[in-house]
């Protein structure tokens, strides 16, 4: 349909509130906590390792089996079918740990009871004899034993060694990346229900029903039609809900498959940050030869992963950082080596931006660093290098960069904050203050979108209209907060030209739409967006052809408006046109399919097109940094983001915000520390420190650039918005560089790691270096 049309009858590019709003916040919304539980429902509690590194010698659960109240205990002896939950083809990951310990916080065995307490005291009372062994606790210590997950992958444009040594200057560098915990507001939990003939219905917060379906089917050796797995809504996710949430659904089940009774399993806010897996944290090194202006003629990173025990999605979580490791920027003469570091600590896994903010964060590190050198803005190196339109637009992974906006929208965003008035403020600022400094960064973003694993780009969805006319909308896309729901919604209404509140949005269900992809990688409007649009344009495909011939008209003729059908001189209600369609034996069901198109690309040579197209944005950030304590604080952010023609602006800047927010505690508070023991020390709000309300800049401007339109074909000409705004957080960390810069007068710009805690910047402050 034209996007012509009057905007009284559009329900996209259209400001709408998340369909569950109220129920946020008037505490309405049902979670899987909050269900009604069923008769005879035992809760679940796992017993886990102190160890991070252990044989076991010894279990002995007798005193766990005679507590009053336990009714079952399992360990890996008793699972019926495979014991992995692997979400690749790897088999490293047990459901339970079998003679072999590999990271403290692992889960050796469970434990079903009448009440949750009464499982986690007993699970206290396990005896777990172990010889510990020596384990690998650091990314250093697995690069010199060359303990790896996966194999070492390499990059390689042009002769970067040759560029290195000819360029006319030439720096060498160091950064580390944080990890990060998720700390999602509903932690994981997962409710499992025996049904008839051996069937389970799983109710879990999970992105990726159907993956939980499979492993749990596999782990009970039954077919996938056996288990049906429902998601309503997630309190949260950022990628802590892809794979992770599957081991907590498989334990439910087979408790429940053992006992014949329904099991609840939820984890308490402590033993889901021990045993879940988190961002990856990454020790970069880079060596970069350039020009006096600033250019990079040749560069090499090498880029080392901590991805813990197993490779859960270590593989394209690297391979995505290597893939932004040029972030805006054309790299003539490049290599990126890539090394997947196996250690003796929880798998990490997806998080918001999937390796992408790593990856950036290092190539921002060395523009940063080269205008240090040379005495210039940075943005003028930024600037410099970025991808040109017709020339210098290929990616090292030889992808053609078509759609690049990043010229026009950074000089707006430069104006718009009045970004050199403000740089120049803050020098005159800092030559005055000898104790609060200030800097001021910008940074842009260029994301791939799509899933870089080619077959999960696809999507379904199922769509019925009832003969009142109103619709049933169901998709393989998954409600974690970010308003996918609502979107789908809109496109749904917006075909029909129906009200929104015509649309039942309903759980998703392996049931309805089988064989989904996660809801990752940015891509759940797109995919299950298009895929919704088909299935409704099938039924009013059906719809116009039937109203032709009912009222003699060209189907040319037939207009969908303002919740009826015009008719050429006449019109019918929507629901008017069902009914009469119905009672004419016409099908009002119909089916989605969607593939993503145009994407080519080679896991074995890592190149091709990964991508179907890139989201950008830009922000500035201006911070202040106290130099006695080493406290920073975000004063003004400004930040202008291509959501290309935004289906719902209003969710698509609640995203940007938030995605900012999150990134910048990624950056600056959120510290995760393990002892010499491997033993996790943050695990809970008292010793892990997530942004809160106080950390919001005072000053927080945040667009939609108007000139937004996506080249390529997606849902109505938008774009993903879902984890590129958080890499634009990478500005607060180049300011604060800045502000500590000012302050030191050190050649060299401070090797500033992240998180950058007031410990930190403190040390920076006082080795001038």
């Amino acid at each position: 349909m034209s996007d012509n049309r009057p905007d009284s009858t559009r329900q996209v590019h259209t400001s709408v509130a998340h369909d569950s709003a109220r129920k946020h916040v008037s505490g309405t919304a049902l979670y899987v906590d909050d269900l009604p539980e069923p008769e005879g429902l035992l809760h679940c509690y796992v017993g886990t390792s102190a160890y991070a590194h252990a044989r076991i010698l010894n279990l002995d659960l007798s005193a766990v089996i005679q507590y009053p109240g336990v009714v079952r205990v399992m360990t890996a002896d008793d699972i019926p079918g495979r014991n992995d939950i692997s979400p690749v083809q790897q088999q490293d990951e047990p459901v339970l740990a079998t003679d072999l310990i590999q990271f403290a916080g692992q889960p050796i065995f469970s434990v079903a009871a009448k009440s949750r307490k009464i499982a986690r005291r007993a699970a206290h009372l396990a005896i777990v004899e172990c010889e510990e062994l020596d384990a690998v606790l650091d990314i250093e210590t697995a690069l010199e034993q060359e303990s790896y997950v996966l194999d070492p992958q390499v990059i390689q444009r042009g002769d970067s060694k040759t560029a290195l040594e000819t360029a006319a200057n030439r720096l060498q560098g160091k950064l580390r990346t944080g990890g990060q915990d998720h700390f999602y507001l509903e932690g994981q939990v997962s409710m499992a229900q025996p049904q008839e003939d051996g069937d389970m219905l799983v109710l879990t917060s999970s992105q990726h029903p159907s993956e939980v379906q499979h492993i749990i089917a596999h782990c009970l050796g039954r077919p996938n039609n056996a288990i049906t797995v429902e998601v309503r809504r997630m309190g949260g996710a950022f990628g802590g809900k892809e794979t992770q949430a599957a081991q907590w659904a498989v334990i439910a089940a087979l408790m429940a498959d053992t006992t014949g009774r329904p099991v609840k399993l939820r984890l308490d806010r402590d033993d889901d940050m021990l045993s879940t897996g988190k961002r990856h944290d990454f020790l970069i090194r880079y060596d970069v030869g350039f020009d006096m202006q600033g250019r990079i003629l040749g560069i090499e990173f090498m880029h080392a992963v901590r991805c813990g025990m197993s490779a859960d999605l270590s593989g394209p979580i690297a391979d995505r950082a290597m893939f932004h490791s040029d972030n805006a920027y054309f790299l003539s003469d490049v290599t990126i080596t890539s090394y997947r570091c196996k250690t003796n600590t929880v798998s990490n896994t997806a998080f918001r931006g999937f390796g992408g903010p790593q990856g950036m964060l290092g190539i921002e590190r060395v523009m940063d660093e080269i205008a240090h050198e040379l005495g210039k803005d940075p943005l003028t190196v930024r600037t410099a290098n970025l991808y040109d339109l017709n020339e210098r637009n290929v990616t090292p992974y030889d992808m053609v960069v078509e759609d690049n906006v990043l010229h026009e929208l950074i000089g707006e965003l430069v104006d718009s904050s009045a970004y050199k008035d403000r740089r120049q403020q803050i020098e005159d600022f800092n030559r005055h203050s000898p104790i609060i400094r200030k800097g001021i960064a910008l940074t842009p973003a260029k994301f791939g979108i799509s899933f870089t694993t080619t077959f999960l780009n696809q999507a379904g969805a199922l769509v019925h209209v009832y003969r009142d006319g109103s619709v049933h909308l169901n998709h393989g896309g998954t409600e974690m907060g970010q308003g996918l729901m609502i979107k789908i919604a809109q496109i749904v209404a917006d075909e029909f030209q129906v009200d929104l509140e015509t649309i039942k949005i309903t759980a998703t269900n392996t049931g309805k739409v089988p064989n989904t992809s996660a809801t990752a990688a940015s891509a759940g409007t797109d995919m299950n967006g298009m895929a919704a649009q088909r299935a409704a344009r099938k039924i009013k495909k059906r719809l116009i052809k039937f109203a032709s011939k009912k009222f003699s008209v060209d189907k040319s003729d037939i207009r969908f408006a303002a919740n009826h059908v015009h008719t050429g001189k006449h019109k019918v209600s929507f629901s008017e046109l069902a009914e009469q369609a119905w009672r004419a034996r016409i099908s009002l069901s119909a089916t989605g399919f969607y593939r993503t198109p145009k994407i080519n690309y080679d896991p074995q040579t890592l190149s091709g097109r990964p991508f179907l197209y890139f989201a950008y944005g830009a922000a500035v950030s201006e911070v202040e940094v106290d130099c006695l304590t080493g406290e920073q604080r975000i004063t003004r952010v400004d930040i202008l983001y291509d959501a290309g023609n935004s289906l719902n602006p209003a969710i698509d800047i609640g995203q940007i915000e938030g995605g900012f927010v999150q990134g910048a505690g990624w950056l600056t508070t959120e510290e995760i520390y393990w002892d010499k023991k491997g033993r996790l020390r943050t695990h809970a709000p008292s010793t892990y420190k997530i942004p809160t309300i106080g950390d919001v800049p005072a000053a927080f401007n945040v667009r939609i650039w108007d000139k937004g339109r996506n080249r390529e074909k997606t849902i109505h000409r938008s774009k993903a918005v879902g984890e590129p705004p958080l890499m634009l957080a990478i500005s607060v960390h180049s300011a604060i560089n800045q502000a500590i810069a000012s302050k030191t007068g050190a050649k060299q710009l401070p090797s500033l790691d992240t998180p950058a805690t007031p410990e930190a910047i403190l040390n920076r402050l006082n080795s001038n270096g």
